[in-house]
C-alpha cells in the first residue's frame, strides 16, 4: 500500500529541495521558454516490472498543481524495453525540475519490484510466501517496501514497533530465550505478536516452550530446517514458521521445500539494480 500524501509529501519535498537547491539555472536561463507548456513521454530502456508511477506523478504535482500526469500501464506490470509507461504535460520548468527525482524514485522502485518478482516466481507453486526485511535505505523504507509488495512479496515489520522479534542479541543479553520472553511479556501491549529467532534444534525446543506466535529458523541448512519444521508442526501446528539467512535465488526453492510458511530475505531490496527509464519530450 502506498503511503498517503500526508506521509509521502514531506519526503518528496525534501528530495526536490535537495536537487533543485537555489533553482534550476539551466531551464530558468531559457527565459520565457521555461514557462511554455510541453508534453513528455516516459519509456522503459530495459525490461522489468513497473513500480512507482503514482509517486512520480506526485512529484510533478508538488511542483505545479496544473501538471497532468497520465500512467499508461498499471503498477506491477511487466514491460519490455521501449514500452511507453506514462506521459506528463506541464510547463517546461516543472517537467525538468521534477524529472530527476521522479525518474530516480521510479527506477529504484521498479528495480526492486523486478527482482522481487523473480524471487516470488521461483516458488509460485509452493505454499511458502516471500517477505521482506528492515534492511532498507534510510528515508526510503515505506517506498522500498511498497515496491516489494508490487513485486509480489509480503511486508514484514515496517519498524521496531510493529511486533516483538527476539533476536540473538536479545537472547544473549537476557541469558536465554525463556528469560527474554518472560521479561518482554510483562510490558508488551496487546495485540502484538512475538517471534523468536532460533539457530539450532535446541533453541527451537526452547522457543516452543514459551508459546510464541512465530519461530524463525535462521541460517539453518535445509536438512536441519526440515527437522525443525517437523518438530514445530508436531508440537504446536498453529505456530507460523519463518526461514531466514543468506537466501538467494539459487537457495530459495530448497528453503521453500522444507515446508516453512514464510521466507524472509533482504536481497530483492539490497541487491536489485535500478530499472532504466527515461523521459523524452514529445
Amino acid at each position: 500500500m502506498l503511503p498517503p500524501n500526508v506521509v509521502l509529501d514531506p519526503l518528496l519535498r525534501g528530495w526536490l529541495q535537495e536537487d533543485i537547491g537555489r533553482g534550476d539555472r539551466t531551464t530558468m536561463g531559457l527565459g520565457a521558454i521555461a514557462h511554455q507548456m510541453h508534453q513528455a513521454i516516459w519509456i522503459t530502456k530495459a525490461p522489468g516490472v513497473i513500480a512507482g508511477l503514482p509517486v512520480a506523478g506526485r512529484v510533478f504535482a508538488l511542483l505545479d498543481t496544473q501538471t497532468a500526469w497520465v500512467p499508461l500501464v498499471n503498477e506491477g506490470r511487466w514491460c519490455e524495453a521501449g514500452t511507453k509507461i506514462a506521459q506528463v504535460q506541464g510547463s517546461l520548468s516543472s517537467l525538468l525540475m521534477g524529472e530527476r527525482v521522479a525518474l530516480n524514485l521510479a527506477m529504484r522502485l521498479s528495480g526492486i519490484a523486478t527482482l522481487t518478482h523473480q524471487y516470488v516466481d521461483k516458488i509460485a507453486d509452493l505454499p511458502a510466501q516471500l517477505v521482506d526485511t528492515r534492511k532498507t535505505t534510510p528515508g526510503l523504507r515505506l517506498l522500498e517496501k511498497y515496491a516489494s509488495g508490487v513485486g509480489g512479496a509480503r511486508n514484514h515489520r515496517l519498524g521496531l514497533d510493529d511486533a516483538v522479534m527476539v533476536k540473538d542479541n536479545h537472547i544473549a543479553a537476557a541469558g536465554s530465550i525463556e528469560a527474554a520472553i518472560a521479561h518482554i511479556r510483562k510490558s508488551m501491549p496487546y495485540p502484538l505478536t512475538i517471534e523468536v529467532e532460533t539457530e539450532t534444534l535446541a533453541m527451537v525446543t526452547a522457543a516452543l516452550a514459551t508459546q510464541v506466535d512465530i519461530i524463525m529458523l535462521d541460517n539453518m541448512t535445509p536438512d536441519v530446517m526440515r527437522q525443525a519444521v517437523q518438530q514445530i508442526r508436531q508440537a504446536q501446528p498453529h505456530i507460523k514458521i519463518e526461514a531466514s539467512g543468506n537466501v538467494t535465488l539459487d537457495t530459495l526453492r530448497a528453503v521453500a521445500e522444507t515446508g516453512v510458511d514464510y521466507i524472509s530475505t533482504s536481497a530483492p531490496i539490497t541487491r536489485s539494480p535500478w530499472l532504466d527509464l527515461s523521459m523524452r519530450m514529445a
